[in-house]
């Protein structure tokens, strides 16, 4: 069975599941950020079968998450590093992480990072305004840019048109 893409679809979240959305990905990405970046190496670390690891890179390579660069030529062997894409998915896994300890976890923290500082890493999305940690109930929708109706997002498009403030607004004509 084949996985339905969502390129057409005006969400961001949508549009990165597309690339990082099945539940190997994460795990792939968490090992080539530990230095666990060879083929056989992340086969032997998760227990993945080799197609599905082949099929898993190639999408993050051809996503631009990671790129291939060869250590050996006969045969020729690959190691895989994150692309700045990549990098940027870190502190996204590492908050992914700290759900999981709090809520999944029963037996504390499997693994453990710390700050430049020593300090054992707390994530927070915090407002780049006013420094604030965001909760669900201080967080507000907007229509941006890229909104629109369509599949996916025909509901939440109706819902921002009717709060005044969150419509898109038109464009000034000069």
């Amino acid at each position: 069975m084949t996985r339905a893409e969502h390129t057409e679809i005006a969400c961001s979240i949508a549009r990165s599941a597309d690339v990082i959305g099945d539940a190997w990905t994460p795990l792939i990405l968490r090992d080539v950020h530990l230095g666990i970046d060879t083929f056989n190496e992340l086969v032997r670390d998760l227990g993945i079968s080799r197609a599905l690891l082949t099929a898993r890179l190639r999408t993050l390579v051809a996503g631009g998450i990671l790129h291939e660069q060869p250590y050996q030529e006969r045969p020729v062997r690959r190691r895989y590093l994150l692309t700045e894409a990549g990098s940027e998915l870190i502190p996204v896994l590492v908050a992914l992480m700290r759900w999981g300890d709090r809520w999944r976890s029963p037996d504390g923290a499997p693994l453990v990072f710390t700050h430049d500082c020593g300090a054992q890493l707390e994530t927070a999305v915090v407002c780049i305004a006013c420094g604030d940690a965001a909760h669900p109930g201080t967080l507000h929708p907007a229509a941006g840019p890229g909104g629109r109706s369509g599949p996916g997002t025909r509901v939440i498009a109706e819902r921002l048109a009717l709060v005044p403030e969150f419509a898109p607004q038109p464009e000034e004509t000069p």
